[in-house]
């Protein structure tokens, strides 16, 4: 079985949600190539080369994958697709925009947001906001599957694979165009691959709050900084800090839930976490039946004492 991993990149270094899905391809058994598609992506491809595990690069080079739009990634993942035996991606806005035309352009059923690997062709997915977890089979001819990156430890450095140049005329952009972009730049860690994550909820009652309180005290621990989806909705916190069913899934070290209810929705983003702390003034917060944990008390109050202590 031959297996081609979707590489996300910025065109200069490899994710680390790449180096998971690694793992989780490796899983399937036989040879693993990389495929690093973008626009002087020559130092992410030998990036690449370097993990653990890979037995080929794929390095592909067009003005079409500049920007890695979907339509013209996916146009050259199909062209690409014939020897390969499953096609897996790490389930990340990336991933989830590409992974889907792959499969309707192949015909086959995608398998979404994999989290462990029974067997070359059975894979287990969670269900109901991960209050089940689903065990699929599929009898497709190539396996088009999405990894969920929490679930897997990353690759670790050490290969040396040689990196093949393919042929990108395939890639084409259709009626899509790269209008433009507007990034955050993070000084923190990436909140899906943080060791320890902090994230606030409703209670903050303000941007500034959240601001106030929980950035001192994430600079000091190291820590990405997340958000419930009510704290999102609320505006105060971006939608890239959303941890839950509809935002980022994260199984950090240490996760510290400050003025975070506990909805199903969220515990669904963060239920995986090694060690969960809670810090909710009311003793009945669904989130302290998960929690190692949990303090009650005033979120205002507990957290400069403990950046104080920190």
């Amino acid at each position: 079985m031959t297996t081609l991993l979707i590489a996300e990149h910025d065109n200069t270094s490899v994710k680390d949600a790449t180096a998971r899905a690694l793992t989780a391809a490796r899983a399937l058994g036989g040879d693993v190539h990389v495929l690093v598609a973008g626009k002087d992506c020559g130092a992410a491809a030998a990036e690449a080369a370097k993990l653990d595990g890979v037995a080929k690069v794929l390095h592909a080079e067009s003005d079409a994958l500049g920007h890695q739009l979907a339509e013209p990634v996916a146009a050259l993942i199909v062209a690409l697709a014939g020897p390969y035996d499953a096609i897996v991606a790490a389930a990340t806005s990336a991933g989830k925009n590409v992974m889907p035309r792959v499969a309707a352009l192949l015909d086959v059923m995608q398998i979404s947001d994999v989290t462990a690997i029974v067997s070359p062709d059975t894979f287990e997915r969670p269900i109901y906001a991960g209050n089940a977890v689903e065990t699929v089979q599929s009898g497709d001819a190539k396996k088009v599957v999405t990894i969920r990156p929490a679930a897997f430890k990353p690759a670790e450095a050490g290969g040396n694979a040689p990196v093949e140049t393919v042929d990108a005329s395939a890639a084409i952009a259709g009626k899509t165009a790269f209008v433009g972009a507007e990034l955050v730049k993070l000084a923190r860690p990436e909140l899906t691959s943080a060791r320890i994550v902090i994230s606030g909820g409703r209670a903050f009652q303000s941007a500034e709050n959240f601001r106030k309180y929980l950035e001192p005290l994430a600079d000091k621990l190291g820590a990405a900084i997340g958000a419930s989806r009510a704290a999102v909705d609320a505006g105060y916190a971006p939608n890239d800090y959303q941890v839950g069913q509809t935002g980022k899934v994260v199984a950090p070290d240490l996760y510290i839930a400050c003025g975070i209810s506990g909805a199903i929705q969220h515990l669904a983003g963060m239920k995986d976490a090694k060690v969960i702390v809670a810090i909710n003034k009311d003793p009945d917060a669904p989130i302290f039946q998960v929690a190692d944990y949990g303090l009650v008390g005033d979120l205002f109050t507990i957290l400069p004492e403990f950046e104080k202590a920190l």
